[in-house]
């Protein structure tokens, strides 16, 4: 019998040796499309850690009475609602954030990370450790692409915007590299960021 993850095990998972992006590499393409600058990317992050920890909570409350033959449907139903909440949420107080994802919020009802979590995990633990394990994949996804849209920004646009507010610029005397805020340049910077963290942070 495999010995079961303490709470801490369960939450650092996601963080690190089971980053969504840098190690499973799941839930690539929203990180494609709106990471090109790292407040677009932190408000992603922040939207689908919601939606994560939400719906592993539910999941995991509703899991002993969810038949198995149609527990997907029903998984992507309770997602959903908690999509729906987000995007009007996202729509009313964050406007010019929602502008900018667009259709990239809807479409976290379909978002792999999620719904992979729900099969995976929430469905067959107690409603503690799914909570812990929606945190932590939700912070590892948005630690992940908050990174990438930083590193992107920077090297592709010469500035750092967040919160709406430039933090820094590069200056007219900088060239930017045009690639990094587009797709091909979102590959490079996750190989990149992976080869960083298999460098500096492998398990012991």
């Amino acid at each position: 019998m495999a010995k079961q993850k303490s709470a801490r095990q369960v939450f650092m998972a996601g963080i690190v040796e089971e980053n969504p992006i840098l190690v499973l590499m799941i839930g690539l393409c929203p990180l494609l499309a709106v990471s090109s600058n790292a407040n677009d990317a932190l408000g992603m992050g922040v939207a689908a850690s919601f939606v994560l920890v939400a719906s592993n909570v539910l999941i995991s409350l509703l899991r002993k009475v969810i038949p198995a033959s149609v527990r997907i449907p029903i998984f992507i139903v309770i997602v959903a609602t908690f999509v729906t909440l987000i995007d009007l949420l996202m729509h009313a107080y964050q406007p010019g954030l929602y502008k900018n994802l667009g259709v990239f919020v809807p479409l976290i009802v379909v978002n792999c990370i999620i719904l992979g979590r729900a099969e995976g995990f929430a469905y067959h633990n107690g409603v503690f450790h799914s909570l812990l394990d929606g945190l932590g994949m939700g912070l590892g996804f948005t630690i992940a692409i908050t990174i990438l849209g930083t590193f992107r920004e920077i090297l592709g646009n010469g500035t750092l915007t967040l919160f709406n507010t430039e933090l820094f610029s590069l200056g007219p005397g900088f060239s930017p590299a045009l690639i990094f805020i587009m797709p091909p340049g979102g590959f490079l910077a996750i190989g990149f960021l992976m080869a960083l963290k298999q460098k500096f942070w492998k398990k012991g």
